[in-house]
């Protein structure tokens, strides 16, 4: 058998309707190989699944740093594998510098290899990257199609563009993969918004297998005590997600404040677990000298803090993004445009649609034109204006694609989902 070659198990007699044996057991990949949004995307899936389903297990495997700074609900579980972090010129390295990236991906294989044949999931969700990174999935993908395992590939709404995006599938054997192995591909959005895979050219085959289900929606609650002084009310977050490559966007937010003082509202900086500690230390003192900002390092439940918000600023990241929607919220979208251009593209089908302001970097970063925007942020019309259907979906759609049946009304309630 080659690397790609299909397994004897058809893989096609699912999405043909075949029988398809029942759901206890789901194993969810999430690489993690930079910020958050892997492993914040997989918990709200599998969160979602466990809704209302006690016999249900779902087994996250994660490359995340920060994993154990996450609350999980019963039946959730997870199994971390060694870590590796994104270069500034879009390479990777182990997160141990000792440690050759190499060996790093022959541990986190054998791990994952081991873990998904005790776990013996009946479902497996593989999250963005069809052969796992650097191709660690494939053994796992092997073994679980010859047991039976339905393999579904999850995509956020958008993966980069499309001349970034062909050539880094080529190079990875995506589209032979997806042939292979997946019975669904499962897309994080709607494609109203944006089509990830249209520039792929997969085929009538693998496009019979494409489902959108919606962005995910979010919840906001608490399962730990704060460990941060609540802000004064009303405010606007400012969020750079993970905080790796946020540096920017923070800069250029105090500098607003500090160039205009009568901004109206103040402004609460989340600086996220992955921000460098020099650039922290630096902006916190910036921070100490004006009235209108204060800041906290990293909050696993920024939810709650969104929810409470007048407003948010952000790069526009997936996971971001879902929460302005689920929480009705004024955006204003700061994307990064290297070395992926994703955020920048979801900003822009955003801003089209009406759903968010966007500020680029590019057109220069003045501090008063930041200034301005965030004056007027509180007065933007909120996501709802704009009706969009199935928009906010996805987790409901995801539910009844593995159990065949949506979630208990009491259950969307708890995850605050409209029934």
């Amino acid at each position: 058998m080659t690397v790609l070659e299909k397994p004897s198990v058809t893989k096609a007699s699912h999405a043909e309707g075949g029988a398809r044996r029942p759901v206890r057991r789901v194993l969810i990949y999430s690489h993690d190989t930079f910020g958050l949004g892997h492993l914040r995307r997989s918990r709200a899936i599998a969160h979602a699944l466990v809704a209302g389903a006690s016999d249900l297990q779902v087994l996250i495997v994660s490359g995340s740093s920060v994993v154990d700074s996450f609350a999980f609900r019963p039946g959730v579980r997870y199994v971390r594998v060694p870590g590796v972090t994104k270069r500034t010129d879009g390479g990777y390295a182990s997160l141990d510098p000792a440690v050759p990236l190499d060996r790093t991906v022959a541990e986190r294989t054998a791990i994952i290899s081991r873990m998904a044949e005790a776990f013996d999931p009946d479902l497996a969700i593989i999250d963005k990257e069809p052969t796992g990174f650097h191709g660690e999935m494939l053994p796992t993908l092997r073994t679980l199609a010859a047991r039976g395992c339905r393999l579904i590939l999850g995509l956020r709404d958008i993966l980069d563009d499309a001349a970034l995006l062909v050539p880094e599938w080529q190079r990875k054997g995506g589209s032979e993969a997806v042939r292979a192995f997946y019975d669904e591909i499962w897309v994080y959005g709607v494609a109203r918004i944006h089509e990830p895979v249209a520039a792929l050219a997969l085929g009538p085959e693998i496009e019979a297998r494409l489902h959108y289900t919606g962005y995910l929606r979010r919840e906001a609650t608490r399962s730990a005590p704060v460990r941060h002084d609540a802000p004064a009310m009303p405010f606007l977050l400012v969020t750079p997600g993970g905080g790796g490559d946020g540096g920017g966007l923070i800069d250029w937010v105090i500098a607003a404040y500090e160039a205009d003082p009568g901004i109206d509202l103040p402004a609460l900086i989340a600086f996220g677990p992955f921000l460098e500690p020099r650039a922290r230390r630096a902006f916190e003192a910036r921070i100490a000298r004006t009235d209108k900002l204060s800041a906290i390092t990293f909050d696993s439940e920024i939810e709650v803090l969104m929810r409470e918000a007048a407003g948010i600023v952000a790069m526009g990241g997936y996971n971001t993004f879902c929460e302005i929607l689920s929480f009705d919220l004024p955006s204003l979208l700061v994307p990064r445009t290297e070395p992926r251009r994703e955020q920048l593209i979801r900003a822009r089908a955003a801003e089209a649609l009406g759903l968010a302001q966007v500020l680029l970097e590019q057109d220069g970063r003045d501090p008063l034109r930041m200034a301005a925007a965030l004056r007027a942020l509180p007065r933007q019309a909120p996501p709802s204006r704009v009706v969009v259907p199935g928009l906010l979906d996805g987790l409901d759609v995801i539910r009844e694609r593995v159990l065949g049946e949506a979630a208990p009304v009491a259950a969307l309630r708890r995850l605050g989902c409209r029934a």
